[in-house]
């Protein structure tokens, strides 16, 4: 019997008979974990014996001899008890010690004033402590600051009250905090009594053509994927549904891509992800990364196996397949739930969307709902006739018509606002979807809105972030600023984590570089790969290293021009080798603290190959066309086959028409030799660069 079927004979909540069961030494990971019959009578007898000790306490005179029948179950539901009543009497009286602060109470008169802009160090002498204990707490609490480093003011209040202070900050205080963020994300906090449970939000992910859309078109019942190029999702929609009482809101994406992109903007809306793989193809790429892209976001997993009315379905061999990236799925002994689906003739659809109810109820997800509305922004467009629009996910509070609400630097009343089906809503409760219209501008997807007290403070609050903005010009920070900041977190943080995605040339590398990779650490860091592949570098990793904070290494593996174009704007550092032990060592120097390596690495140019011709004195000559930068004659050169590198040397000839030429710039026409190397292709790459030492600091 499953855990939640035992609920509903047992009249519980799923999530409670879940703990019950894992108290009582049952080894249950989730809701739709089996128990076999001694586990279903043992948890029976747990609430017997409860309902009898409520009957003694209102009447002691009559007793129940039913259950004493199973005395081994009975006095381990008794012991459960009785550890239960101990810790409550201990706790009885006093307050629990906060996180960190090895159970220090606050005195009364235990009041610090302090100015915003303290550092760890000056906060840890006021308080007695040694600063990597309040480095380490910073952690804890979310904030990477180094031992010299300034605490953010809104981490103060909470920092002191670990450490058993109170903490007031001088007048300053609502100045910085006044002054917006560059992301504009919106923080809140509801007393726990005003909670109620909310719907929740899922996010389809999985490879091209595995069925995403026509899942989510065969649960709402209406046809999305006629409606769009060649079947493929060309923007972001949300939608909810609701089946037998239970609302679900869904966010369908082109991919992990959008997903991670809302990440990287600080929002994280997602709180299941349901991870599609077509029954007759497997585990693809893009599987790969979508599953590597969810364990990032750290949010619950639910495979859907489509496809199964193909005769070529194998769904034994796809959850062979996902174990290899490390989703064990329940029949295997894992705690991900995976449901056989056939999103054409809506097979098993109904137990998909019970398993996502059975999850989002263990995960225990609750919202304000009388709050002023805070969410955030899935989309937006400027619209013919409806002017700007954007679709939003609330997840806070009601928003209603008529609200003044501001998200970033643009600001807007509700003045309409529409469900995914079209109709015009009222309101709209937390997890809710909705397309506004009234805003006075575009707001940018990921943005977190809120509603305000009137029109005139949302656009006074809309204008001073557009000041700020335009104050800071909201630089990007280079990737040589980005790895100095990740120097420091690693040289002071207790306990880091360095970030690693891979890309590699074959299979093999990309195993040896993990195996290697897993034994690298020191006593307190370590490295973790949250992603690998073989192939190229390509934009895709450069938004999740920006999501993850992680440094993306090729090893034979080179970055397309949109991957270096995003790298560059969002300082994205790139380190690619073609020696195993050049970029473990690499990697172990960073571990250690470390910056510069001996040698550093500078883009010059890059040429596609057009044509092939033959030459005397060099054997094969590449007609060129140079897309970026300049090529350099005698400079070095790497020729790079579908992303993979499969030649590095020099340029030994380099010419325009009949002529020798020391360089060609970008947008010109050119012939190159490369050195010793004849097998050269249509459609190859060629990349210029040159290579200068420095000194290790």
């Amino acid at each position: 019997m499953r855990v939640y079927e035992l609920a509903k004979d047992l009249d519980l909540e799923s999530r409670d008979v879940l703990a019950r069961a894992q108290d009582l030494g049952i080894d249950v990971k989730t809701a739709s974990s089996g128990l076999d019959d001694d586990s279903v009578e043992l948890v029976k007898l747990s609430y017997q014996e409860q309902s009898a000790v409520g009957d003694q306490v209102s009447a002691p005179a009559e007793t129940s001899t039913e259950t004493l029948t199973d005395e081994p179950a009975l006095e381990k539901s008794k012991a459960v008890a009785d550890t239960r009543e101990s810790v409550a009497e201990e706790a009885e009286g006093q307050e629990p010690p906060a996180d960190g602060a090895s159970g220090t109470e606050a005195p009364e008169d235990n009041v610090l004033l302090v100015d915003p802009g303290i550092t760890v160090h000056e906060f840890g002498r006021l308080v007695g402590q040694r600063t990597s204990d309040i480095g380490r707490t910073l952690m804890e609490m979310g904030e990477m600051v180094p031992g010299g480093g300034e605490i953010p003011v809104k981490a103060l209040e909470e920092l002191g009250s670990r450490y058993g202070y109170e903490v007031l900050v001088s007048d300053v205080e609502e100045e910085e905090e006044a002054e917006p963020r560059q992301r504009h994300i919106v923080e809140f906090e509801d007393d726990p009594a005003t909670l109620e449970v909310r719907p929740p939000v899922v996010t389809v992910m999985g490879h091209v053509d595995h069925g995403k859309t026509q899942l989510l078109d065969t649960i709402r019942k209406s046809d999305v994927v006629a409606g769009e190029a060649g079947g493929i999702t060309q923007h972001i929609g949300a939608y909810q549904v609701e089946r037998n009482g239970n609302r679900i809101t869904f966010i369908d994406t082109p991919g992990h891509a959008a997903f991670t992109a809302l990440r990287a903007r600080g929002a994280e809306v997602t709180d299941i992800v349901i991870l599609v793989v077509a029954a007759n193809d497997g585990v693809m790429p893009q599987t790969v990364e979508a599953i590597d892209h969810a364990k990032a976001a750290k949010v619950p997993i639910i495979v859907a196996i489509n496809k199964m009315d193909l005769e070529s379905a194998d769904p034994y061999a796809v959850r062979a397949a996902l174990t290899q990236h490390e989703i064990v799925v329940e029949e295997l002994g894992g705690d991900v739930p995976a449901i056989e689906v056939s999103a054409l003739n809506a097979t098993n659809i109904d137990d998909l969307l019970e398993m996502i109810s059975l999850v989002a109820e263990v995960e225990e997800l609750k919202a304000n709902v009388k709050a002023p509305a805070i969410g955030t922004v899935i989309e937006a467009q400027l619209e013919v006739g409806r002017g700007p629009v954007a679709t939003v996910i609330v997840q806070r509070g009601t928003l209603k018509r008529g609200d003044a609400l501001v998200a970033g630097p643009v600001s807007g009343r509700v003045r309409a606002m529409f469900d995914d089906k079209g109709e015009q809503l009222k309101a709209a409760g937390p997890s809710s979807a909705a397309v506004i219209m009234g805003w006075d501008d575009v707001p940018t997807a990921g943005d977190m809105f809120e509603v305000v007290k009137n029109e005139r403070t949302a656009r006074k609050t809309a204008a001073e972030r557009a000041d700020t903005m335009r104050r800071e010009d909201l630089t990007v920070p280079t990737a040589t600023e980005r790895l100095g900041q990740l120097i420091e977190q690693l040289r002071t943080a207790d306990h880091a984590e360095l970030r690693i995605i891979v890309k590699a040339d074959a299979h093999g590398s990309l195993e040896a570089i993990r195996d290697a990779v897993g034994k690298i650490r020191r006593d307190d860091a370590y490295v973790t790969a949250i992603h690998g592949a073989v192939g190229g570098i390509n934009a895709n990793d450069i938004m999740l290293a920006e999501a993850s904070d992680a440094i993306v290494y090729g090893f034979n593996a080179r970055p397309d021009a949109q991957a270096r174009a995003a790298a560059k704007e969002r300082g994205i550092d790139i380190r690619t080798f073609s020696i195993i032990y050049e970029l473990l060592d690499d990697i172990e120097t960073l571990l250690v603290g470390e910056l510069a390596p001996d040698e550093v690495e500078s883009f010059l140019g890059v040429a596609d190959v057009r044509a092939i011709f033959r030459a005397p004195r060099y054997g094969m000559v590449a007609g060129c066309y140079v897309t970026e930068g300049t090529i350099n004659r005698n400079a070095r050169a790497r020729l790079v086959r579908d992303g993979v590198v499969v030649y590095d040397g020099r340029v030994v000839s380099l010419r325009r028409f009949k002529d020798d030429v020391q360089s060609v710039n970008t947008g010109f026409e050119c012939g190159i030799a490369l050195e010793n190397f004849r097998d050269v292709k249509e459609g190859d790459t060629i990349e210029s660069y040159e290579v200068r030492e420095v000194a290790r600091t």
